[in-house]
């Protein structure tokens, strides 16, 4: 994405720190994108409800884990259901919650340590978004499958049925799939997924694993494409 392109992505800040607030928004639209701010948890869904209907929603959202009214973590697990494919980076200052934030619980496409320095925010943000929105133009199909992956729109297709997928979900599914039959240890996998190297642990890859299975399931519920190799990793397999 050029700057010229942020300019028409939005992005939600939710944070009820208005300094924090201020800066981060500096920064972003220093660096062309467009922001809202929200500073109440109990306003966030309803705002979300109301663009995305009009087609004016942001292309992701930073969402601080403490809020007042409707905390983060819920936000974050309705987000979730209700938009799938929309990006959150969580904002927090509580390390303990790392795992739940990325997968275990939540399902978070990243998250953001308080203290931090708003030139990282504006850097993750970007990263997100490379991820979510596709960095290739070319849709992929496995042989001897019906499991596509496109691309472009970074979403995952089963039998023409959109998975629904976390750009996380989708980028773990995409790095299997080019490679069928390859078995990925967990810390490929995690390179793969967190170009940063950031150190996340091996149960937040099983749950994204497991998310992705279950999403895979509910399309072909006796068709198991993602398998474990019992103390190595993962591989994907379409076909015996």
């Amino acid at each position: 994405m050029t700057s010229q392109e942020y300019a028409e992505s939005q992005i939600l800040i939710v944070e009820d720190e208005p300094k924090i607030a201020r800066l981060v928004a500096d920064y972003l639209e220093g660096s062309g994108f467009a922001t809202h701010h929200l500073d109440h948890g109990d306003t966030v869904l309803p705002w979300l409800t109301e663009t995305r209907q009009a087609s004016k929603g942001p292309v992701l959202v930073l969402l601080d884990l403490m809020l007042p009214g409707t905390d983060g973590l819920t936000l974050c697990r309705e987000i979730r259901q209700r938009w799938p494919a929309l990006p959150v980076i969580m904002l927090t200052a509580r390390v303990e919650e790392v795992d739940r934030l990325l997968g275990l619980e939540l399902g978070a496409d990243d998250y953001i340590c308080k203290p931090f320095s708003p030139r990282e925010v504006v850097a993750r943000v970007k990263a997100v978004l490379r991820r979510s929105q596709g960095g290739e133009n070319l849709d992929h199909a496995a042989a001897g499958s019906d499991l596509v992956l496109d691309e472009e729109g970074w979403r995952a297709l089963a039998d023409s049925q959109d998975l629904g997928l976390t750009a996380v979900e989708f980028q773990l599914l995409k790095v299997m799939m080019h490679a069928p039959g390859r078995i990925f240890s967990r810390d490929q996998l995690m390179d793969h997924m967190y170009r940063d190297h950031r150190i996340v642990s091996e149960r937040t890859v099983d749950s994204h694993v497991k998310k992705l299975r279950r999403k895979i399931s509910e399309v072909w519920p006796e068709r198991e494409v993602i398998r474990s190799v019992y103390g190595v990793g993962y591989k994907y397999q379409p076909e015996e």
